[in-house]
């Protein structure tokens, strides 16, 4: 029986998303685990792998076009199956008598398998340019003129990327004067409100409390500064601030889970979350077994999401998962700061700037470089001693770095 495919949410929050290519064709045998598409969202683009196996009997929704989570994709089944021309986007249920049809809703009842790549008819010509609902969305709110680009996608049709390297429009927003105030208003971008609507959920159905620790870091200084001098790829702070959390996971398993339904589930291995600032908002791409790598291997692996994500060229498993996330605005001068967990994770430490100021060094005043990290964390799963110990440990870590190397 064939099996029909729906786009995924493949980045928590998403509502809608578009295939930016196949990369299977019809006709094609499948197995769990193939790419099937590269799926583009407000945030990025990611790679979706086959759940099912079998042939790819029918696209249902050419590249381009922008769908809701959940709408038909694409039909998998025996080879030479039937299939249908347009099957319902809604969840398969029980068979029932036939009853005659009634009108609905369109948004409920308009098939995906007829939706089309949309001509863009170009002023002062007779030029039609093709592109997408998400793309022709994205650049009425960036304020790009479409027919000022150059479509690099089939046919010449403009996708995101196309967008993307297109500069933003030079004219700003209007500024309108009301009583005594001026104001601009800036229209929200589908990204914006993706995290507004992750954050406020967060905020409101997490149960989040705070605990906040200075850490003496001039042994971490002196020992980056000297790696630095040999190493093959320079070290940051925060990727030594990355290896003392998951030490510190190692130290205090328990910590190392999140809330679900009916358990708490606990993690064997470290994978978090780093968050990375990228044009309009930002994406939390997963480095996996941090507790297994070097620094070295954190570096590497860190520049390499982080480059990705601000090309949009992430991958969906790299988007999902971990129990924990780092935060870090010390390169911006933050000293101190308090981060929002981001479900289904449990917890996420926010990290400011190292910087030297007066401290007591067995009752003696000094100059030591310091620290400032806060841990959020979900009052569900970590109680408050628990969240402390773990903490305890994290900065014993950062304080003794060479720990960290044995």
């Amino acid at each position: 029986m064939a099996t029909i495919i729906r786009m995924p949410e493949v980045l928590a929050g998403s509502e809608e998303a578009a295939i930016q290519t196949w990369l299977v064709t019809e006709g094609q045998q499948i197995t769990v685990g193939v790419p099937l598409a590269e799926v583009e969202t407000e945030k990025a683009t990611v790679e979706y792998a086959a759940e099912n196996e079998g042939t790819l009997l029918k696209f249902l929704v050419k590249e381009g076009v922008s769908v809701k989570v959940g709408d038909p994709i694409a039909v998998i089944g025996a080879q030479g199956e039937a299939v249908d021309d347009e099957p319902s986007a809604e969840p398969a249920e029980p068979a029932k008598p036939a009853e005659p049809a009634e009108p609905a809703k369109a948004e409920e009842t308009e098939p995906v398998a007829i939706e089309r790549v949309e001509p863009v008819e170009t002023p002062n010509t007779s030029t039609r340019q093709f592109t997408s609902p998400l793309v022709r969305r994205l650049a009425k709110e960036r304020g790009v003129d479409l027919s000022s680009l150059t479509g690099t996608g089939p046919g010449g049709r403009v996708v995101r990327a196309d967008l993307d390297r297109a500069p933003a429009a030079a004219s700003a927003p209007a500024t309108v004067a009301t009583g005594t105030s001026e104001y601009t208003d800036i229209p929200h971008t589908g990204m914006r409100r993706a995290i507004a609507r992750r954050l406020t959920e967060s905020k409101s159905t997490v149960p989040h409390f705070y605990l906040v620790a200075d850490c003496r870091v001039d042994a971490l200084v002196a020992l980056r500064k000297s790696a630095n001098e040999t190493a093959s790829v320079k070290l940051s702070l925060n990727d030594f601030v990355l290896k003392a959390a998951a030490a510190a996971f190692l130290d205090v398993p328990e910590a190392n889970a999140t809330w679900g339904d009916t358990a708490v589930r606990r993690y064997s291995t470290v994978d978090m979350s780093v968050a990375v600032a990228i044009d309009g908002g930002l994406v939390t791409p997963v480095l996996r077994s941090v507790e297994k790598q070097t620094l070295t291997e954190i570096a590497r692996n860190v520049a390499d999401l982080a480059e990705r994500a601000r090309a949009g060229r992430l991958k969906q498993h790299e988007l999902e998962g971990g129990s924990f996330a780092v935060s870090n605005l010390g390169m911006y001068g933050v000293t101190e700061f308090s981060a929002i967990i981001n479900p289904p994770q449990s917890a996420i430490l926010a990290v400011g700037l190292a910087q030297q100021q007066p401290v007591v060094d067995d009752g003696v005043l000094a100059v030591g470089t310091v620290m400032t990290v806060t841990l959020s964390a979900d009052h569900r799963v970590l109680d408050g001693a628990l969240a402390a110990q773990w903490l305890a440990a994290f900065v014993k870590r950062i304080e003794n770095p060479v720990s960290m190397l044995v």
